[in-house]
């Protein structure tokens, strides 16, 4: 299948790539075949456009799809037969990895994506896709959240504005109090680069969106004392291979005020607004 997608859009290639490569190794730190067999059945210079080594970026989207995965299965756990509402879903494979028989799954994202979506992965009785925007509320009707409601957005909050970012904790803790929110977020001095278009890779002249939303301690705090968040607390990667991701990264996450200047995970509980 031919994709061809630019800006936001494109960069769930570059995230089911990464991880995809790293899931072809035989020492890798995540089984997710699905992945796989997506990269082979796009028409897509993956390669070309994003490198052929993937390095250490690959090995850091498969610890990252780790995290998301155990809070999947926690939330699991605590609410068999829940719902996942994934915003920005674009072609991650978190429900393969994670599926128990019984979770429901709602896709959320941009009309070009979701048709990828649709048309390399399906739609079944538990796993639905909604095409638009995850700022418009019309997918929360979709969401009976009669036995428990997780939100997950991987690579999604960085590329919106900050203002509709904390208007988007208020309006789903609106219909969802009580509901988790697990998503990840980029340092601030890491979207400034991506804002003045420098985060490049000079091989390929591939160059990473605008992040409008970065965060930093501030920002840290700015959340957390939301009135629709009623808790927000860490997630950390596992420990992966090799000296950057197997000792190196664990140490600086801990670290305060340092943890910071690396990619966040978080997991918020919501609140009624």
């Amino acid at each position: 299948m031919k994709v061809e997608l630019a800006g936001v859009p494109e960069t769930m290639l570059w995230t089911l790539w990464m991880r995809a490569a790293e899931a072809r190794r035989p020492d890798a730190v995540i089984d997710d075949p699905r992945a796989v067999e997506l990269v082979d059945a796009i028409d897509f210079p993956f390669a070309e456009r994003f490198g052929a080594e993937v390095g250490v970026a690959g090995q850091w989207q498969a610890l990252r799809s780790r995290v998301f995965d155990a809070a999947v299965r926690r939330f699991q756990a605590a609410c068999p037969g829940g719902e996942v509402v994934a915003l920005g879903d674009g072609l991650e494979t978190t429900f393969w990895r994670t599926d128990d028989g019984r979770q429901r799954w709602l896709s959320v994202d941009l009309p070009e994506t979701a048709s990828v979506r649709r048309d390399l992965l399906g739609e079944d009785a538990r796993r639905r896709v909604w095409a638009g925007s995850a700022l418009d509320d019309d997918w929360m009707d979709l969401v009976s959240g009669d036995r428990g409601v997780l939100l997950i957005a991987q690579g999604l909050l960085m590329y919106l504005q900050p203002g509709d970012v904390r208007a988007l904790f208020d309006r789903v803790a609106g219909r969802f109090p009580g509901a988790g929110f697990a998503f990840d977020t980029a340092p601030r001095w890491f979207a400034e680069l991506a804002r003045r278009g420098l985060l490049r890779n000079p091989a390929t002249g591939y160059v990473a969106p605008p992040m409008p939303w970065g965060m930093d301690v501030v920002e840290r705090w700015r959340l957390a004392r939301r009135p629709s968040i009623a808790s927000l607390r860490e997630l950390h990667l596992p420990p992966g291979r090799g000296l950057a991701l197997g000792a190196a990264h664990p140490l600086l996450e801990r670290v305060p005020l340092l943890g910071d200047v690396t990619m966040r995970i978080f997991d918020a509980r919501l609140a009624a607004p």
